[in-house]
């Protein structure tokens, strides 16, 4: 059975969530604020994290933050009002696997939750060497040399997807697909944020390119 911590300040709401995700067979461990949930986190680590953005004592955004300081493999869906772009983007920078604006169906986030949990069993881990980087898929770090860097999920799997095609253009809708398929506030503005954020993570090793074609899409090379 999967285990859900579920965050959420709105008493009503949770309680119809709760109900209607037990009833499709998850175990779930509701919490009503930031603070509660990481003291939940810390007693048993869950399945999969669905998080509210706008909450008391601590919001959404600081407890991913502060969960992926430890641990940067479980899925963390943010379940939240907040849809603007960049609330988007900051989402998924500060560690979420995916993000479900309210108001929603429970039908569709059921076959995200789904999704998300077995998608990260399947996937297990991989270790790439990328020029002078090594990329920890399992774990979501980049290194280099000495150095550690913690990649959000999607940080790590499209830099995963741009090597494994090394030398060859990956399609702007191949990405979008692959990775955001369901979110219809991701743009390709928003792609474009997350190519930047990645050329910043690998400005070490100048050999390491990742060109934009216009209107097609992003092909990585290392000289």
């Amino acid at each position: 059975m999967i285990d859900i911590l579920y965050v959420e300040d709105e008493a009503s709401l949770a309680m119809i969530v709760s109900d209607s995700l037990e009833a499709h067979g998850f175990a779930v461990r509701h919490r009503e604020n930031g603070r509660d949930a990481l003291a939940a986190f810390d007693q048993r680590k869950p399945d999969i994290i669905v998080l509210d953005v706008m909450m008391p004592l601590m919001d959404g955004f600081t407890v991913a933050e502060e969960i992926r300081k430890v641990d940067t493999f479980t899925p963390i869906l943010f379940l939240t009002a907040l849809t603007q772009t960049e609330d988007v983007v900051k989402g998924f920078h500060t560690g979420a696997n995916d993000y479900v604006r309210k108001p929603f169906k429970i039908e569709e986030l059921v076959v995200r939750i789904q999704s998300l949990t077995k998608r990260i069993v399947q996937q297990g881990g991989k270790f790439y060497q990328i020029g002078d980087y090594g990329l920890d898929t399992l774990k979501s770090i980049l290194s280099y040399g000495d150095q550690q860097e913690k990649l959000s999920f999607r940080e790590s799997e499209l830099l995963r997807r741009l090597y494994e095609q090394k030398d060859r253009v990956v399609p702007r809708e191949e990405i979008i697909k692959a990775y955001w398929s369901d979110d219809t506030y991701f743009t390709g503005r928003s792609l474009d944020v997350f190519i930047s954020r990645i050329r910043k993570h690998l400005m070490q090793d100048e050999r390491i390119k990742i060109t934009n074609i216009r209107g097609v899409g992003y092909i990585l090379t290392i000289d």
